[in-house]
């Protein structure tokens, strides 16, 4: 007599436990854009955005952050009369904080007036400090744009909600009034989530673009206030550095 075997159960693993848990994710993601529809949808997409701008805007401050202690040593070094020297290490840098620096330096060394080396400083930092502002705005409109799309869903789903007690006529259906209430509060609840953190991540990045801009305005300051002797300013050996940096090397870790 043959005997057969059959074929041992698989033994769970973790690969299928992960897939266990991320189908149940998926199915549930799937269950709530089915009741809340568009609306949902596309809170659900804002959400990557802001996520993405915040992502972004982090890396961006964290890359900062070598630059400006580096540039803060520069700055001191041209206090105690080190121009040349102060000028090459603030041109191995670059960045917003750095091009407000080196725009100071190279126009002291460059013998040109005060109040055009101040005007192309003072152009270069409203440059700088938009470059840190880049993408708030569209943290801003998301933090401001979720909840009234949160709103707009609940209207929705009120008025679907009203359509069906309007149609059962005496004979009310809780079970039919439930799909529009839970679109309604689903929405709400959807848009609230998204906006709240939007906001408490605008209000942080702002603090850090004023943080940066004070620094930006002590160290121009410092700069302007502590100009070059006569001699240095005219040398060509120190107008080098003023033409690195506009040009400043790759060869270091920069902060752009």
């Amino acid at each position: 007599m043959d005997e057969t075997t059959a074929p041992s159960a698989p033994l769970p693993g973790p690969g299928l436990a992960d897939d266990g848990v991320g189908g149940a994710i998926l199915s549930g993601l799937h269950q709530i854009l089915d009741l809340g529809g568009p609306i949902v949808a596309l809170l659900l997409v804002l959400s990557v955005i802001a996520l993405t701008i915040a992502l972004v805007k982090a890396w961006q401050f964290v890359r900062l952050r070598p630059a400006r202690i580096h540039l803060i040593a520069a700055v001191e070094r041209w206090r105690r009369g080190e121009t040349r020297l102060a000028a090459e290490q603030a041109a191995l840098w670059s960045g917003p904080l750095a091009a407000v620096v080196n725009s100071a330096m190279t126009g002291l060394l460059s013998g040109a007036s005060e109040d055009h080396v101040r005007e192309d400083v003072e152009q270069t930092a409203d440059e700088a400090v938009g470059e840190l502002r880049a993408y708030l705005r569209g943290l801003e409109a998301i933090a401001q744009a979720a909840p009234l799309l949160g709103l707009l869903g609940t209207v929705i789903g009120m008025i679907d909600a009203f359509r069906v007690l309007e149609s059962s006529g005496g004979d009310v259906d809780p079970a039919g009034l439930a799909g529009g209430i839970w679109v309604a509060l689903l929405t709400t609840a959807v848009g609230l989530a998204v906006a709240i953190p939007a906001a408490l991540l605008l209000h942080w990045f702002d603090g850090r673009v004023d943080g940066e801009r004070r620094t930006i305005e002590r160290l121009a300051t410092l700069v302007l206030t502590n100009p070059p002797l006569a001699d240095e300013a005219a040398d060509p050996a120190t107008a080098a550095p003023a033409t690195v940096a506009l040009h400043p090397t790759a060869g270091r870790g920069h902060a752009h």
